[in-house]
């Protein structure tokens, strides 16, 4: 896999959709531009009503929404419970019923390596946005590595337009951050340590502690790794 992607222009397409059903030929074009299998985005929004677009095969999302497969599938139920984007295999697998959710899932042509990137939205909304492959350990490893920071800011971005499609949505309210906490959230969205973070910014860890606290409070959000995925979902911070 080799990752072809011009992100300014793939973001350039996603602000230029103006309805909902745009979407679907976005990921599309992700899918093909990042040459994996699938990619799927699955949006829960405050009333809860669902919307999805990717590319399983409609054979799978029937299959998937008649067994109920929600109460089942790891990634949902491990990634309802995370901020952070998660590799599949760090999922639980352990149980028979997931075990067999997966042959399953795989006999339907869903990959067997899995990338998924939870988001919040405000009032309850919650998405999944998924890329699935199938390969061995070591090319899934590579492509992970290579891409996961351009798929995490395309994910919010993704979300993001998503939103602005929902019925009776109001226009949600944020404090803006100081120059100081866009430079701080900026690098530990980029994978920075605080220590690394502290030293680029040429201040103390206690000082950088001050910075997240602050912006986690103006972005209400539970801890840093959510205030990252706020920071971003809102275009408060670019990747």
């Amino acid at each position: 896999m080799v990752n072809r992607v011009n992100l300014d222009q793939v973001l350039e397409e996603l602000d230029a959709t103006s309805e909902l059903e745009e979407l679907q030929g976005t990921i599309e074009a992700l899918r093909d531009a990042f040459l994996v299998d699938h990619m799927v985005y699955h949006w829960v929004d405050s009333a809860g009503d669902q919307y999805g677009c990717g590319t399983y095969s409609d054979e799978w999302r029937e299959r998937w929404v008649s067994q109920n497969y929600q109460r089942v599938d790891p990634v949902i139920l491990g990634c309802f419970q995370r901020f952070h984007p998660v590799d599949w295999k760090r999922l639980d697998w352990s149980s028979k019923a997931a075990r067999q959710f997966m042959v399953e899932a795989q006999e339907y042509g869903v990959g067997n390596q899995g990338f998924s990137i939870p988001i919040r939205g405000p009032n309850g909304q919650f998405a999944l946005y998924s890329v699935s492959h199938s390969c061995d350990d070591a090319t899934w490893a590579e492509f992970t590595a290579e891409n996961s920071r351009d798929l995490i800011l395309i994910a919010h971005f993704f979300n993001r337009k998503a939103l602005e499609f929902e019925p009776g949505r109001q226009p949600e309210s944020s404090r803006a951050l100081s120059p100081r906490e866009v430079d701080a959230m900026t690098l530990l969205a980029m994978g920075y340590s605080r220590a690394q973070t502290a030293e680029t910014l040429s201040i103390s860890e206690h000082t950088l502690r001050v910075y997240i606290e602050s912006a986690r409070f103006k972005l209400g959000a539970l801890n840093t790794t959510h205030a990252v995925a706020r920071a971003m979902s809102r275009g408060l911070i670019v990747v």
